[in-house]
């Protein structure tokens, strides 16, 4: 159940003049709803340093308490982050790798902002790491506790995820189909293509089936398997198992 007074007074704290803030009673807040005692301690130690991002969280979590988001919304997104960092391999210790790898031999070659999505999305893979990480940390510590992990506490780093990784996803897009004799981005969807996409449209919703199956997922799965290449073992068994193939 969310606190309908811990709520008011975040948007209390957030409605008054930055300038007439107290930090630390807005630290406290946010205290409430991570138990992170190490960063209540730093921002009340350096209070200006920690404004910013002090009010960045607690609009944050104001804004998942305001909209009501439910359990089963933040599962889903629990889900779709599984997979986007078991692709992404969030959990390597250098993301500087797969870069050099996906490097154009034309790079120098390009249009300005055509470079600037391939370098921008170096900074967003290690950004996604950090908040993958923090994930992981908040988790880890629930668990220890044999406590649920707070939804109001991961819904903020599940939404960042989610929006980085459709950013990230974007820019390489840009990035590969620029097409540099015509001068403009030249989409390509092949079938290997569209069985990439049908994998991941598989993965992320098999879970929201198995929880709440219903026609209209039942069909989109089975088109979408029917477009991947090869499938594997593991997706055949797992549809069959939750009777979306036979």
């Amino acid at each position: 159940m969310i606190d309908e007074k811990l709520t008011q007074r975040i948007k209390q704290w957030l409605d008054t003049p930055a300038e007439q803030r107290d930090i630390k009673d807005g630290a406290l807040l946010l205290l409430k709803m991570n138990h992170n005692k190490v960063q209540y301690r730093n921002i009340c130690m350096f209070p200006k340093k920690w404004a910013g991002a002090l009010e960045s969280e607690l609009q944050k979590r104001l804004a998942f308490r305001l909209d009501n988001i439910s359990h089963e919304q933040v599962e889903q997104m629990r889900d779709q982050v599984k997979t986007i960092a078991k692709s992404r391999s969030l959990q390597k210790d250098n993301p500087a790798s797969e870069f050099k790898g996906g490097k154009r031999a034309d790079h120098d070659q390009l249009p300005e902002e055509i470079q600037a999505a391939y370098t921008e999305n170096l900074g967003i893979m290690q950004r996604m790491r950090m908040l993958h990480g923090r994930l992981v940390i908040l988790e880890e510590a629930a668990a220890g506790k044999q406590i649920p992990c707070h939804d109001s506490d991961c819904f903020p780093l599940l939404q960042e995820l989610i929006e980085l990784d459709k950013k990230y996803h974007d820019n390489w897009a840009k990035y590969d189909d620029f097409d540099l004799e015509k001068g403009q981005v030249i989409e390509q969807l092949d079938a290997r293509a569209a069985s990439k996409k049908a994998c991941n449209i598989i993965n992320l919703n098999k879970g929201r089936y198995r929880r709440n199956p219903t026609e209209e997922l039942k069909k989109q799965l089975a088109d979408n398997y029917a477009l991947v290449i090869n499938p594997t073992e593991k997706m055949t068994n797992e549809l069959k198992e939750l009777g979306i193939i036979e």
